[in-house]
């Protein structure tokens, strides 16, 4: 028995082809083949609208999702962060209530598969019970250089507990340039040689200014926190050249948010492309909206052709998470001059590649499970403030 689909437009992971094709899946939904209308016999189920394979998040972080509403929008990173470490405890119950309907919108919405940020242990039973692919980037943080070692041993126990609940895809990642050491960037680079890791970068604009000469409303934070970086020496880079060094042990990297990415710093990383082969940078446009009320160059990065994936970041910082509405926002915020085909291709294959899934979603190829998502509301192939985004399979 197989199943059959076709729409208005089916997208395959590449391009978008007209009506004419049939999508042909088992029941479980392993791609078949993609074949001519006429050839694809009876029992074809029709829908109005585009189908693609299921979204990639690639980053998230599902454990602040009882934080939905209770950060302020458009304070800024500095104090979006502090609000942050106020409000993130949370009862276990309340937590673990709304990390499920979390995940439940996201998977009804059409995504697949997530790169999530965690911190603790708290999201590993909703993952285990969940239908979504994951790759867990338990994060390092720590500004002053005599407590690396303890930080990395603090961590450790969360990084075994994902291991040993058979969540395999899990890696070690640094959470931000103005919260990690020298001393525990270089460790860091030390246990994850050949693997992927994730990184916020360049946020804010204060993220170069902490670098380039120890200005800027980080130093604030700090000094709110009790951090003594008097140890700290600016590079006079900045953030992203100044970081990226550090990581010369063949990994692949997901770079978040970049908003304060310039053309030199692309020029940078593209000059240690033997390094680190595999480097994405991660749109992340409505948390971008909701806390620094500023959007990253997507004119720049795609000039460029640098590699790019969509994220939602969490609860904490959007008002969703949902693949489609990021799409929308990237749309409206470039007048539709972006392709759909390759924004879609930025959800899909090239959110499978980065998460290095890309044998399973992604794309409709023969022998994948990539998911089958409908997006309806469109005028042709243009997104409409009504489109709407729901899985099929």
């Amino acid at each position: 028995m197989y199943r059959k689909f076709t729409a208005d437009y089916i997208f395959t992971g590449y391009e978008i082809l007209p009506a004419n094709f049939v999508l042909i899946t088992n029941p479980e939904g392993v791609i078949i083949d993609i074949q001519d209308i006429n050839n694809s016999g009876d029992n074809i189920e029709v829908f109005k609208g585009l189908l693609t394979p299921g979204f990639i998040n690639a980053h998230c972080h599902v454990e602040l999702s009882h934080l939905k509403d209770v950060i302020s929008t458009g304070t800024g990173l500095v104090e979006f962060v502090q609000q942050l470490m106020r409000h993130r405890t949370s009862f276990d119950e309340a937590k673990q209530k709304a990390m499920q309907n979390a995940v439940q919108e996201m998977y009804k919405a059409g995504i697949v598969a997530v790169g999530d940020i965690c911190n603790t242990t708290d999201s590993i039973i909703v993952k285990k019970q969940s239908l979504l692919h994951w790759y867990n980037f338990i994060e390092v943080s720590g500004f002053i250089d005599a407590a690396a070692t303890k930080r990395l041993a603090d961590i450790n126990p969360v990084y075994t507990n994902f291991v040993a609940n058979n969540l395999t895809q899990t890696s070690l990642s640094p959470h931000a340039p103005y919260s990690v050491s020298k001393t525990l960037f270089k460790e860091l680079n030390l246990k994850t040689g050949n693997q992927l890791i994730s990184i916020h970068n360049q946020e804010c604009r204060a993220e170069n200014e902490l670098y380039q000469d120890k200005g800027g409303d980080f130093l604030k934070l700090y000094k709110n926190l009790g951090i003594d970086i008097s140890s700290f020496k600016p590079t006079g880079k900045t953030s992203l050249q100044s970081w990226l060094p550090y990581f010369n042990k063949n990994q692949s990297i997901i770079s978040v948010h970049n908003s304060f990415t310039s053309e030199a710093d692309i020029d940078f990383y593209k000059s240690l492309s033997a390094t680190n082969p595999s480097f994405f940078f991660c749109l992340c446009v409505n948390a971008n909206k909701y806390i620094e009320q500023i959007l990253p160059p997507i004119k720049l990065l795609r000039k460029n052709n640098c590699l790019i994936v969509i994220g939602t970041d969490s609860y904490a910082s959007n008002w969703q998470l949902n693949i489609l509405d990021e799409i929308k926002t990237i749309q409206s915020a470039t007048a539709n001059s972006i392709p759909l085909a390759e924004v879609l291709q930025w959800a899909t294959i090239n959110g499978a590649r980065a998460l290095q899934l890309e044998n399973l979603l992604g794309s409709f190829e023969k022998n994948k499970n990539p998911g089958i998502v409908l997006i309806e509301g469109m005028n042709d192939l243009i997104l409409t403030e009504g489109s709407s985004s729901r899985r099929i399979l």
